[in-house]
């Protein structure tokens, strides 16, 4: 009940045709079979590079005292004027 049988495609390609005419509708197909073709064109120049990415040399131990981070404050403005 809930699926198209051969008649019903057959119409819904001929309505396509006719909104979208022979011309635009084959050069739509067109521009979807370049993408296709230049997707799997750029997945498969993915696999065949080889890794470029830089590796970071293993850290033999961790150091012996975490590094301090903290800003100094800046001095205020009433202890330039008294100086």
């Amino acid at each position: 009940m809930g699926s198209f049988s051969l008649i019903h495609w057959i119409i819904l390609g001929l309505f396509l045709l006719l909104l979208f005419g022979g011309n635009r509708f084959s050069a739509m197909m067109n521009d979807v079979a370049k993408g296709l073709k230049s997707f799997k064109q750029g997945m498969s120049e993915d696999d065949n590079k080889p890794e470029d990415k830089k590796q970071l040399p293993p850290q033999s131990r961790a150091p012996e005292q975490p590094i301090d981070v903290t800003p100094e404050p800046r001095p205020r403005e009433d202890d330039k004027t008294r100086s």
